[in-house]
């Protein structure tokens, strides 16, 4: 076991994909590019490069870090699915980290942490839970972070885990996303 694991966090919850890589809690390298669309496409050469920037393989890695969200619900499922199933190829454990988690990790002392959400709504958590609340309502709001901000406090939050063992990492929804069932009947079955 290393006392400074290798760890890669990337986050693709908002219109943004991000990736960081850190040893120990020390940064060492750290992208982000801001798209509305493309994440799927863009994340995977993304930390290839974020690797090869650095001399580094993925065979290197002692472990990911991705965000769980709350935040866009095709982003965070297209994070989520990308950290298990490299993690799987590389007999490594993933992190889960809710945005909550490196957003506490970032913001000021005395802030309220919230994350954006569509419609001028706002993620909170506090002593009633997770919700979505209207911006405006909320007191003293932390500033938001950067997306490569959230790519770092994500990886070192994983790093202020290791080596603690971890549940594969699952989309963390404070809501049901807006996509309704289709309405029309289901196509008739021929046998």
């Amino acid at each position: 076991m290393k006392n400074d694991p290798l760890i890669l966090g990337f986050d693709t919850s908002g219109s943004y994909c991000a990736a960081a890589l850190v040893r120990g809690g020390d940064v060492i390298a750290c992208v982000a590019e801001d798209m509305t669309r493309g994440q799927a496409e863009r994340l995977m050469s993304l930390l290839e490069e974020t690797l090869t920037s650095q001399g580094v393989t993925w065979s290197d890695l002692d472990a990911l870090a991705v965000g769980t969200g709350p935040g866009n619900f095709t982003g965070i499922r297209i994070g989520v699915s990308a950290a298990r199933g490299v993690a799987l190829g590389l007999a490594i454990p993933a992190y889960g980290v809710t945005g909550f988690q490196s957003h506490a990790r970032i913001a000021l002392p005395g802030t309220t942490v919230t994350i954006t959400a569509p419609r001028d709504m706002v993620y909170i958590s506090d002593t009633q839970g997770p919700r979505l609340v209207p911006k405006d309502e909320v007191p003293n709001p932390a500033p938001q972070p950067t997306p490569a901000a959230l790519a770092k406090a994500i990886a070192q939050h994983a790093a202020s885990l290791w080596p603690a063992p971890c549940p594969a990492p699952a989309p963390y929804y404070v809501r049901a996303p807006d996509a309704a069932p289709a309405r029309d009947a289901p196509p008739k079955v021929l046998s």
